[in-house]
């Protein structure tokens, strides 16, 4: 295939990229499945997050762990199996074993669990080192009223902790934490945190079409999506390039107005 090249696209960091970055969510996919995938998206995707504690059941796990690592696709294990483990007691098996399986990253969060934050930061420093860490704030449930107030003080926290990145809570679902229960975005949490660690540290769970759109007419293509369905890969990426209806109003603007001061 020729790659065409005869639009005007938004300039895109060639991959290992810090910015721009899809994360999308593995319910438990098999190898194939993923494989596919890969050979049509590879170049638009940036972190493979095993979700919730699929890994640990995924007899073929280690294949598609190896089809990731062949394509430069990093491997992040869910936060939810690692907060299961912390409960139990069990977070430095979790990670050890993480480790030897091949994964090169690994969420935090404490969502599920009770976990305090200074026992949330203890957990970002014993994964630092081995895993590029990324921080979950919020809170699975609905309702998260305070989200505004608690987060920026929690994701600065976690940056101090050693994570590279925070993730903003939004679920599968698209419904909570940075979202209310319509799925309609809540600026107020998304600009508290933008404000207090940098919108280039911190990777917005979105799901939704409508979700990622909104993003990128705030902050533009080079904004971090998460929690990208595995079949929404190159939607995202025409959304990020103004090659969708959502965003191409935008992009004319932008080139309507580049003109000579």
């Amino acid at each position: 295939m020729v790659d065409p090249s005869f639009l005007d696209l938004p300039a895109r960091a060639a991959k290992p990229r810090s910015t721009g970055l899809t994360h999308v969510l593995d319910p438990g996919v098999p190898p194939g499945a993923a494989a596919d995938l890969l050979t049509s998206s590879s170049a638009h995707l940036d972190i493979w997050k095993v979700g919730w504690g699929t890994a640990y059941v995924d007899g073929a796990l280690d294949a598609k762990l190896a089809l990731l690592a062949a394509a430069g696709v990093p491997a992040c294990l869910g936060g939810t199996l690692l907060e299961i483990a912390f409960a139990q007691g069990r977070a430095r098996e979790c990670l050890d074993w993480a480790h030897d399986t091949g994964f090169t990253m690994v969420e935090v969060s404490r969502g599920t669990v009770d976990m305090t934050v200074a026992e949330k930061r203890a957990l970002i420093g014993s994964a630092v080192g081995r895993f590029t860490v990324l921080a979950e704030v919020g809170a699975k449930s609905p309702g998260e009223q305070l989200a505004a107030r608690t987060w920026p003080a929690e994701a600065r926290s976690d940056l101090d902790a050693g994570a590279s990145l925070v993730v903003t809570e939004g679920r599968q679902s698209g419904t909570v934490g940075t979202f209310d229960a319509a799925g309609r975005v809540r600026p107020d949490v998304v600009e508290a945190v933008a404000a207090a660690v940098g919108v280039e540290r911190v990777v917005f769970e979105a799901p939704r079409s409508a979700q990622q759109a909104w993003f990128v007419r705030r902050f533009g293509p080079e904004v971090n999506l998460g929690n990208v369905a595995l079949s929404e890969v190159l939607s995202v990426e025409t959304l990020r390039l103004g090659l969708r209806s959502d965003t191409a109003a935008a992009r004319q603007g932008d080139a309507a107005g580049a003109g000579p001061a």
